[in-house]
C-alpha cells in the first residue's frame, strides 16, 4: 500500500529537465529506446523498452493524467512483463507523478509512484520499481549533466548543432 518515492538533484535548468520527460526525441536518450508522447492532459505516455514488440515490456495504452508545464507530470504506468498479471490491466494500473522544482540553477526531480496493492507479488513489483526508478533518475542526471547532445540545450539551439 501507499507509494514509493525516488528523487535526485540535477545540475540543469527546470526547462531542460521538463523537456527530457515530455519530448520523445529527448526521452529516448535516457529512459526507453522508443516512446509515444503526446504532451497534454489525456495524451499518450507510452514507453517501449523493446521497440520490436510494442505489446511487451512497455507502457502501451498509458496516458498523461496530470500536466503542469515545468512543474508536474503525471501518467498511468505498467510494470515489466514479469508483473503483467497483477499490474498491467486497466483496473490495476499504477500512477506516477513527477514533480520538478528549481533552486539556484539545479532541479530537484521527485518521482512518486502510487497505486500499489498488497500481496507478495505486489511487494516484488514494488521492490523492482524502487530499483528501476533509482536507475532511471541516475540516467537522467548523467544525460543532462554530460554537456553533450541535445539534452543539455534548448530545442532551438539543438537544431542548429546538427
Amino acid at each position: 500500500m501507499g507509494f514509493l518515492k525516488a528523487e535526485i538533484e540535477v545540475s540543469s535548468s527546470i526547462e531542460l529537465v521538463w523537456w527530457a520527460w515530455t519530448r520523445k526525441e529527448r526521452l529516448v536518450q535516457w529512459f526507453a529506446p522508443d516512446a509515444t508522447i503526446e504532451p497534454y492532459l489525456g495524451g499518450a505516455y507510452e514507453l517501449y523498452f523493446n521497440p520490436a514488440n510494442r505489446d511487451q515490456m512497455g507502457t502501451k495504452g498509458c496516458i498523461i493524467t496530470h500536466f503542469e508545464p515545468k512543474d508536474r507530470l503525471g501518467f498511468t504506468w505498467k510494470g515489466p512483463d514479469e508483473f503483467a498479471d497483477i499490474m498491467n490491466h486497466e483496473d490495476a494500473l499504477t500512477y506516477v507523478l513527477v514533480t520538478l522544482s528549481e533552486t539556484a540553477g539545479k532541479t530537484q526531480v521527485l518521482v512518486e509512484h502510487f497505486g500499489w496493492k498488497e500481496g507478495e507479488e505486489w511487494e516484488k513489483a514494488r521492490g523492482w520499481h524502487e530499483m528501476a526508478w533509482s536507475h532511471v533518475l541516475g540516467s537522467l542526471k548523467s544525460a543532462l549533466e554530460s554537456g553533450k547532445g541535445d539534452l543539455c540545450c534548448s530545442p532551438q539551439a539543438a537544431a542548429h548543432q546538427g
